[in-house]
C-alpha cells in the first residue's frame, strides 16, 4: 500500500485503501438505516428477556410448600416442552404461509424427514437441557433464588472456555477480565450461603450442594455449545423447524423420565401436576 492506495493482485489496478474512518462511516450509515421502531423493539426484547429469566428462580422458589415441591418437576418440564412444541409449530405455519414462489416447501413430508435426519444432533443439547431444567428445581432446595441466579452466571465462564477449545472462538483481554471479575464476585457471595451442621442423603449439605452446582454449571454450558454447533451446521434448515426438533426431543426425554419415575416410584408424584 502506497499513499493510501492498494494494488489489486489480479488486475494490478489501483484502489483506495479503506481506513478506520471509512469503515466507521459505513457502520454509522448501516445503523442509521435501522428504524426507531426496530430499535425500540430490540430494547423491549432484551428487557423482557432479562425480566423473564430473572423471574424464573423466584417463581420456582415461591412454588415450594414447607421447603419442598408438592408436584413433579419432571412433569412440569414435560408440559413446558410440549407447550414450546406447539409454539414452534405455529411459528412454522406462519413462516410457511409467507414463503416465496420457488422456495422449498416447509410443510412437505420429504422436507421434514430430510431436516430431521440432518438435525439429529439436536438431541444432544435437548438431553442436556432436560437435565438442567430438572436441576433448576433441585437447586432451589439448597439455595435462595438470588444465589441460584448468581450460580447460573458461572455458565458464562464455562461456555467461554468450551467455545475457546471446541469452536476456536477468540476473546479479548477485557472479556477474560470481565469473566474473572464474575467468578470473584460469585465466590465472595458463596462464602456464607449455606447453613452449618446440616446434612442431606447421609452427606453434608455443602457436599451435595457443590455436586449439584458443578452439574448445574457444566451441563447447560455444554448444551449451549452443542446447540450452537448443531444449529449453525444446518443453515439451510428453518430455525423454527430446528426449534421444533429441539423442543420435541426435550419433550421425549422428559416423557421417558416420567415413565421411569412411574415405574420406580409409582404414579402418585406424576399425577400431582395433572390433577
Amino acid at each position: 500500500m502506497k499513499n493510501g492506495m492498494t494494488e489489486c493482485a489480479v488486475c494490478h489496478s489501483k484502489l483506495v485503501s479503506p481506513t478506520v474512518k471509512t469503515i466507521s462511516r459505513a457502520y454509522d450509515r448501516h445503523r442509521s438505516k435501522i428504524s426507531s421502531k426496530q430499535r425500540a423493539l430490540n430494547v423491549l426484547l432484551v428487557v423482557g428477556d432479562c425480566m423473564l429469566v430473572g423471574l424464573q428462580p423466584v417463581l420456582v422458589f415461591m412454588s415450594k410448600v414447607d421447603g419442598k415441591f408438592k408436584f413433579s418437576p419432571v412433569s412440569v418440564n414435560f408440559l413446558t416442552e410440549a407447550t414450546k412444541v406447539v409454539f414452534a409449530i405455529i411459528m412454522l405455519l406462519i413462516q410457511a404461509r409467507h414463503q416465496k414462489v420457488g422456495e422449498k416447501p416447509l410443510l412437505s413430508i420429504s422436507t421434514f424427514v430430510q431436516a430431521a435426519r440432518n438435525n439429529v444432533l439436536l438431541a444432544v443439547p435437548a438431553l442436556l437441557y432436560a437435565i438442567n431444567n430438572y436441576l433448576k428445581f433441585i437447586m432451589q432446595l439448597y439455595f435462595n433464588p438470588a444465589t441460584v441466579k448468581m450460580l447460573s452466571n458461572l455458565k458464562v465462564l464455562v461456555i467461554a472456555v468450551l467455545l475457546k477449545f471446541i469452536m476456536k472462538r477468540r476473546f479479548s483481554v477485557i472479556q477474560w477480565e470481565a469473566l474473572a471479575l464474575l467468578l470473584i464476585g460469585i465466590s465472595i457471595n458463596q462464602l456464607r450461603s449455606l447453613p452449618e451442621d446440616t446434612s442431606s442423603l447421609a452427606l453434608p449439605v455443602t457436599t451435595i450442594a457443590y455436586i449439584y452446582t458443578l452439574i448445574f454449571v457444566t451441563v447447560p454450558s455444554m448444551a449451549s455449545v452443542f446447540n450452537e454447533y448443531a444449529l449453525k451446521s444446518q443453515y439451510d434448515t428453518s430455525i423454527y423447524l430446528q426449534n421444533l426438533f429441539l423442543y420435541g426431543y426435550g419433550a421425549i426425554f422428559n416423557f421417558l423420565a416420567i415413565l421411569g419415575i412411574a415405574v420406580f416410584k409409582g404414579n402418585e408424584l406424576i399425577l400431582r401436576v395433572f390433577l
